[in-house]
């Protein structure tokens, strides 16, 4: 990577860049529950003053990717289990719905490329790199719904996805021998056929079958 490529653009607010950066890492599943974090770690990191570390907790918190305690501890949430079937259930709700709207724009390139993160995804098992697993878990689905052109209804999805990120990473850091999601396999192969009810199906499965096991 080039300096230039590490330096800010210099057309991002900081409280902006602060927010993305700290968005992806819960994202992707790279902090765990409960971890708690202080805007004089954050500004010190980023290397901005208290102000926009501020502001960019404050927006996470508004979507419900941190918490704040009585004390004035700010932290990932550790989510109760009747709150991850409710999450669960969005995303049943939302994603195959998603997919359904993304099907006539799936075209042949876009199903290549969902089949060469599936493989990464298998490499990221091998690995035992969770959150590249997460990470590219995610990329895989978010390729085939930016098709949807719906970016309000992906916009409440990723929302989830934040929320989730920290208990996924919880669950795939003990689970010693994760398999290959097979619904992925599915949801290729309904779209190849353009299998409406069957990429439904798939999507569905695939969304709540790990989420099913942060309840177990």
């Amino acid at each position: 990577m080039s300096l230039k490529e590490r330096l800010p653009d210099p057309q991002i607010p900081a409280h902006e860049r602060v927010y993305r950066a700290l968005r992806a890492r819960i994202m992707h599943g790279e902090l765990a529950p409960a971890q708690a974090m202080t805007l004089r770690g954050i500004a010190g990191e980023f290397d901005v003053s208290m102000t926009p570390a501020r502001e960019a907790l404050r927006r996470l918190v508004a979507e419900g990717a941190l918490t704040v305690s009585a004390s004035g501890r700010v932290a990932t949430p550790q989510l109760a289990p009747e709150r991850i079937e409710e999450l669960a259930a969005l995303r049943a709700l939302l994603e195959p719905e998603l997919a359904s709207r993304a099907l006539p724009r799936a075209h042949i390139a876009l199903i290549d490329r969902m089949q060469a993160i599936n493989a990464t995804i298998g490499q990221m098992i091998t690995n035992g790199d969770a959150t590249g697993y997460i990470r590219s878990n995610l990329e895989f689905h978010r390729a085939l719904y930016l098709r949807a052109q719906a970016p309000a209804m992906l916009a409440l999805v990723e929302t989830v996805w934040l929320q989730m990120g920290p208990p996924m990473r919880a669950l795939y850091a003990r689970t010693s021998t994760p398999q290959a999601p097979a619904n992925h396999r599915k949801i290729i192969g309904a779209l190849r056929a353009g299998d409406e009810p069957g990429l439904r199906l798939a999507i569905r499965m695939d969304v709540t079958n790990g989420l099913r096991m942060l309840v177990a």
